[in-house]
């Protein structure tokens, strides 16, 4: 399963977190509209994977929809 998060803010990122760790989805992707931001904090979350034990893919993208395609749900 493939989700979206648009806002990569503290709600957003907080969001796609627990979608991570609780193996809920194999795809999470952050979208936003800050320049970078969005792959900042996905590239932060990436980064504790080890830690938390998830294996899902987190990505970020600025203004790219394209990257959300196929996505079962939005948040």
């Amino acid at each position: 399963m493939k989700v979206t998060v648009v806002g990569a803010g503290a709600v957003g990122a907080s969001c796609a977190e627990y979608i991570a760790i609780k193996n809920f989805a194999s795809e999470v992707v952050l979208l936003d509209i800050k320049e970078g931001f969005a792959e900042g904090k996905a590239m932060d979350l990436m980064q504790t994977a080890s830690l938390n034990g998830f294996d899902t893919k987190i990505t970020g993208a600025t203004n790219d929809y394209s990257k959300t395609a196929g996505s079962d749900i939005a948040v």
